[in-house]
């Protein structure tokens, strides 16, 4: 028996052999203030219109342990605070952990982190990101001070 399908697929678009794919990479830097969600939504926009690339794929890249990326909503504030508020139940700080060279924040930060992810991988349509209406590219600071967090972008495609 076959299992049925859960929605309808689109029209899919091939590359046939012998076009020719490139990449272009690119690296930014996002200053925190400290927690919270920092919108990079421009400039992963400005990374994939550079490359030139009309169809392919971005990929971010967070280079560090205690930041994070994720794709939220964009339209409701609350939704990010909430969010915030849900890390800070899962990682405490005052948890009593070992690691603890860096500060109280430090640790929590790592769980979070491991909790968040650190890379995306984002479609390119039509030369755009393939995000959802309300979809927002996000770096999310776990520390409590200010930080320069750096960003890596890869595009692929055609």
């Amino acid at each position: 028996m076959r299992e049925p399908m859960p929605g309808t697929i689109g029209p899919l678009t091939i590359t046939g052999a012998g076009e020719v794919t490139r990449q272009a990479t690119a690296r930014f830097t996002v200053r925190t203030p400290g927690p919270g969600f920092m919108d990079i939504t421009s400039a992963a926009a400005e990374v994939v219109a550079r490359s030139g690339i009309a169809d392919g794929l971005l990929t971010l890249f967070c280079r560090h342990t205690s930041a994070s990326l994720t794709i939220q909503e964009n339209a409701d504030p609350d939704v990010r605070a909430d969010l915030m508020t849900a890390l800070d139940g899962l990682a405490p700080r005052d948890a009593g952990y070992v690691h603890s060279l860096e500060g109280p924040d430090d640790m929590p930060a790592h769980i979070r982190t491991m909790l968040t992810g650190v890379s995306l991988a984002i479609p390119i349509v039509g030369g755009r990101m393939a995000l959802g209406t309300w979809q927002g590219i996000y770096l999310v600071e776990h520390r409590d001070r200010p930080h320069a967090r750096e960003i890596v972008g890869h595009v692929m495609g055609r």
